[in-house]
């Protein structure tokens, strides 16, 4: 089962259409757990002795054992399935928004202006371009991707977001798909006790189910969530204030910060910058380490880099790239993260890396003790299932 998001903004489905969407849940849960065990399994009894055999060595990189495995029928079918899962997905959401828009975008509007006693403001830039990057491609095969405006004051991508990334994640990202948040948010508070950081702000912060974990344990802080995606915004504000929780939503480019210098105790993003072209990645870097504080901290939640990765690990993580519009993934990926912030102005010696369990499905105490245990990279980093473990790096201006 699905969770149900537990907020105001929440588009019930009818009986049928929950049905719907609780069969793609299932498949696709069917796919990457079960599935992926198979072709795993394939791969080692039969493409890899074969690669073996005539190359005399085995695979160095994910590139290599992807190029074996295109001639493993297994490999299409997975690959077919899981393509089709994901069109699915938004097959069995996209109805269930058109239908409610009206009430939707009503809603939410009248959540932002008649919940004043939650502080948090929202703020949108009519004329801010939005990068071809974005524009040019429907990124996780959405229809439309996430920018897209169907009608005036409209949040109906928040909507679509929300409950497609419920459905894609099969309950394995928190009660309101909010876990890497709260993971996030919570390792800092362990690993770095006497951090009180005053303002943080979320970069890439779609409709802010990530922002809304910080300002859950800084509730002192002033957090601000960024995009550049209006309908994004104006859900994620009308969602954060129906959740009590004060945050700040901006319409704003990440690579050209409309902030001053020395602004922000923490930088932070989620998920984002495998969505940007390389040139992109360096220039929000860049933005990131001006605007930060001396002392501040910026860190990211991210895939794991391929050079940390078994290659067929990496095969199986760079699956996206190649047949889930995401063409910005394994370039991202192939990249070494210390050199990126190194190349942006912060010094390496206070790089880290962290993998960390999920905080919202475990006690506080087994979070804490696994945080101080230290990372360490094995099949389950990054790779979603039931036992995923988070993955992200850091380091300190």
């Amino acid at each position: 089962m699905i969770h149900d998001l537990s907020h105001e903004l929440a588009t019930p489905p009818h009986r049928d259409e929950r049905t719907r969407q609780e069969f793609v849940a299932s498949l696709r849960r069917h796919v990457l757990v079960d599935m992926a065990a198979h072709m795993q399994k394939r791969y080692a009894s039969h493409v890899l002795p074969k690669f073996e055999t005539a190359q005399g060595r085995q695979p160095e990189d994910g590139e290599e054992v992807h190029d074996a495995m295109m001639h493993e029928p297994y490999f299409c079918f997975y690959s077919a399935v899981r393509y089709n899962a994901q069109e699915m997905v938004f097959q069995s959401v996209i109805p269930v928004i058109d239908r409610n828009m009206e009430d939707l975008n009503q809603k939410a509007q009248s959540i932002r202006e008649s919940n004043t006693h939650v502080e948090g403001t929202l703020t949108l830039n009519p004329k801010l371009e939005i990068p071809r990057s974005v524009t040019n491609i429907d990124v996780h095969l959405a229809p439309g991707s996430y920018h897209t405006q169907y009608q005036e004051n409209d949040s109906s991508a928040g909507a679509i977001y929300d409950n497609s990334i419920n459905v894609f994640a099969f309950n394995q990202m928190g009660r309101n798909t909010d876990d890497i948040g709260h993971s996030f948010s919570n390792y800092v508070k362990v690993a770095f006790p006497d951090f009180k950081p005053e303002r943080i702000l979320d970069c890439g912060c779609t409709i802010g189910h990530n922002t809304v974990p910080w300002a859950m344990t800084y509730p002192d802080a002033e957090v601000t969530g960024i995009d550049i995606a209006p309908g994004l915004l104006r859900y994620g504000s009308a969602r954060a204030k129906s959740m009590g929780a004060k945050v700040n939503f901006s319409q704003m480019n990440a690579t050209a910060l409309d902030y001053p210098d020395n602004s922000f105790d923490v930088v932070f993003s989620s998920m984002f910058l495998h969505e940007l072209p390389q040139k992109d990645i360096r220039a929000y870097m860049k933005e990131a380490f001006r605007v930060l504080k001396p002392g501040g901290l910026f860190l990211t939640m991210e895939l794991p880099p391929n050079n940390k990765m078994a290659a067929y690990d990496s095969f199986y993580l760079d699956w996206d790239c190649y047949y889930n519009k995401e063409p910005y993934y394994k370039p991202f990926r192939d990249q070494d993260y210390l050199e990126l912030v190194t190349t942006a102005g912060f010094n390496g010696d206070s790089f880290q890396e962290t993998i960390m369990p999920r905080y919202t499905y475990m006690p506080a105490d087994e979070f804490t003790a696994q945080v101080q245990a230290g990372p360490a990279f094995d099949d389950r980093t990054g790779r979603m299932s039931s036992d995923i473990r988070w993955y992200g790096f850091g380091v300190w201006k």
